[in-house]
């Protein structure tokens, strides 16, 4: 009977370190993700002086949009957490829409290699930081969906595993990308 008793209580520890060490892995791939959007955005964020710097060469009198950008641009460096840093991209994003489109405004510019060069570097990333931010997501899910699972819903909280924010694009961005856009000819 003490053998049993013994055995089924290894047994049991054994479970705990095992599961204990998949969730440590699972948060670590979320880690992992975090840091690979910083990266891509990284990257983004040292394109855009060069796009603004270019355009402004063709249309320099475009001030207003030219601050909007480096604002967003700014505020996107420092934000934190996966919420505010979705929000705060999605700011950029807008503004560097229409940088992009003064390009239709001046086809000097349109024509430019440069310009040209950094529209596609700044597409080529912004393909990259999609892909980055559905692996965040997909390991963000994992990992809440481990911590949230019985058994390691019983121990997971006093072990330090709380649930992560998925980067979302927010409520209000959500609400102008579900409507369809109006076209007219």
């Amino acid at each position: 009977m003490g053998w049993a008793l013994l055995g089924l209580i290894a047994a049991l520890v054994v479970y705990l370190v095992m599961t204990y060490n998949g969730l440590v892995a699972m948060r670590q791939r979320v880690n992992q993700a975090f840091a690979d959007i910083d990266v891509q955005l990284k990257q983004r964020h040292d394109l855009i002086p060069n796009l603004v710097e270019t355009v402004k060469g063709y249309a320099a009198h475009e001030k207003e949009t030219f601050d909007a950008v480096i604002k967003a641009r700014n505020a996107a460096q420092q934000a934190t957490g996966a919420h505010d840093q979705a929000v705060a991209e999605q700011q950029l994003g807008g503004a560097v829409g229409r940088l992009l489109a003064l390009g239709e405004a001046y086809p000097d510019l349109k024509a430019s290699a440069n310009f040209q060069q950094l529209q596609q570097d700044l597409g080529t990333v912004e393909d990259k930081l999609a892909a980055a931010r559905r692996f965040f997501n997909n390991a963000v899910s994992e990992y809440n969906t481990g911590i949230q699972a019985f058994p390691a819903v019983l121990f997971a909280p006093q072990m330090g595993f709380t649930a992560r924010e998925f980067f979302d694009v927010g409520e209000q961005a959500r609400a102008q990308i579900e409507v369809a856009p109006s076209v007219k000819f």
